[in-house]
């Protein structure tokens, strides 16, 4: 038994643990904020911002504008 032989010998543990315990905690908590891993949606990625081509072809591909629009177009983003 412990208790027998004193404090000198479990005395540094009980500093040493409440330390890890809340650094567990922290590096817990930061990953939380962080994205929370695959268990909570996994990684936020933030979407790339689309180039304006990326646009005026999703725009042609939905038919919002016609085939001499959409060419004018691209000749004046290039």
């Amino acid at each position: 038994m412990m208790w027998m032989y004193g404090t000198e010998n479990w005395f540094p543990w009980m500093l040493i643990f409440p330390f890890i315990f809340l650094m567990c905690l922290a590096a817990l908590l930061v990953w939380m904020l962080r994205g929370g891993g695959p268990m909570c949606g996994g990684h936020r990625t933030y979407p790339k911002e689309d180039s304006a081509r990326d646009i005026l072809d999703r725009r042609y591909a939905r038919g919002e504008i016609n085939q001499e629009e959409y060419q004018r177009m691209r000749k004046e983003i290039q």
